[in-house]
């Protein structure tokens, strides 16, 4: 046996070379010489056996013969350039034909290189080396790009997790500054009752896991009411209706939205093991919103909307939705309300309260 050739890398040691070749003679030679590169020889004595090899098997070079019966090379070449999970393996033509004209149609077809026979071995072996750097850089290039594609995939999801899709979608435009007035919104704040209490009983790990369980179920109502969720700070949560994306219903979408959280900390106690209720707030009208901050920028709303809302909700009972005279008259012909008096709102004065008792039932 030739010695072995001391120049190959061991960046080719796994390379696995088809060797498409109907002379068993000739396929013999190649494949002892892919040998003493330190490579892995596969022979495929005719096109055939060839196709059905690149089907089941990875490969990181072909040596392709032209002149073979049933599927003869350039059939072979055809299929490999125009599969899309092949056309990067590189394809060295070693043919008995000599002439330019098979060169070039076979370089038009997607070979990486073409040479004659006899085949000379050392030049056979520099066109090898060559064409599995090449093959070798575009997996490195591949796999860079794969994981830059999870990194932007995870990047997105971190974004859209902190921001509407609408407004994510603006900034990765190009968009600097991103603020709009919405003549009409309504806005809900939430609060847990006794939350600071039961922080001081239990651990800290069980605490924010009590919290996470009855956010994240207030996160999935929010998404099935088409609301955007704007933050949480502490045991509070903010939602609004009508932003960033207007929508008609956005008043009638928010307390349905109340009313399943109603529902849902009534089953909480089961799902938590601690017995909590909520105070919720509402009112509708206009509001500015937009991004604030550079690094750690979130998107919130500004206006006297965004502080009645708030008031309606600090100051109204454990258990109740307390709601503005807008909301209720924008709902009074679909849900029912009582009286609550009025409320102080800072900067405001005094402010007309409801509590949001339910939806009307049929024929009311």
């Amino acid at each position: 046996m030739p010695p072995a050739d001391s120049s190959s890398s061991g960046e080719t040691a796994s390379a696995v070379v088809l060797i498409v070749e109907d002379d068993d003679i000739i396929r013999d030679l190649l494949c002892s010489l892919v040998r003493q590169m330190h490579l892995t020889p596969l022979p495929a004595s005719n096109g055939l056996e060839a196709l059905e090899a690149l089907e089941f098997q990875r490969f990181d070079l072909v040596l392709l013969d032209l002149a073979m019966p049933e599927f003869d090379g350039y059939d072979v070449l055809q299929r490999i350039k125009n599969d899309l999970s092949l056309r990067r393996v590189p394809v060295i033509v070693l043919s008995g034909m000599t002439d330019v004209d098979t060169a070039i149609r076979c370089i038009e077809m997607g070979a990486d290189d073409f040479l004659t026979k006899p085949i000379q071995t050392t030049l056979l072996k520099a066109r090898i080396r060559t064409s599995l750097q090449h093959k070798r850089l575009y997996d490195m290039e591949a796999d860079f790009l794969r994981r830059l594609e999870k990194e932007q995939e995870r990047s997105e999801r971190l974004l859209l997790n902190i921001l509407p899709s609408s407004i994510a979608q603006r900034l990765k435009d190009g968009e600097d500054h991103i603020a709009e007035h919405f003549p009409e919104c309504t806005v809900m704040f939430s609060d847990l009752v006794g939350f600071s209490r039961l922080a001081n009983r239990i651990s800290p790990a069980e605490l924010v896991q009590v919290l996470n369980t009855i956010f994240s179920a207030f996160d999935q109502l929010a998404d099935k009411h088409g609301l955007e969720k704007i933050k949480t700070i502490g045991d509070a949560y903010m939602v609004v209706g009508g932003v960033p994306k207007p929508r008609p219903d956005h008043t009638e979408a928010v307390a349905e939205m109340a009313l399943d959280m109603q529902e849902l900390m009534r089953s909480m106690h089961s799902r938590t093991g601690h017995l909590l209720q909520m105070r919720i707030g509402i009112h509708t009208g206009p509001v500015v919103a937009g991004i604030i901050g550079t690094r750690k920028f979130s998107y919130d709303l500004w206006g006297e909307t965004v502080n009645i809302a708030s008031r309606m909700e600090s100051t109204g009972r454990p258990g109740v939705i307390q709601v503005s005279a807008a909301t209720a008259e924008r709902l009074q012909n679909k849900y029912e309300f009582a009286s609550a008096g009025t409320v102080e709102a800072k900067g405001i004065g005094p402010v007309p309260a409801y509590l949001l008792l339910g939806r009307l039932s049929a024929g009311r």
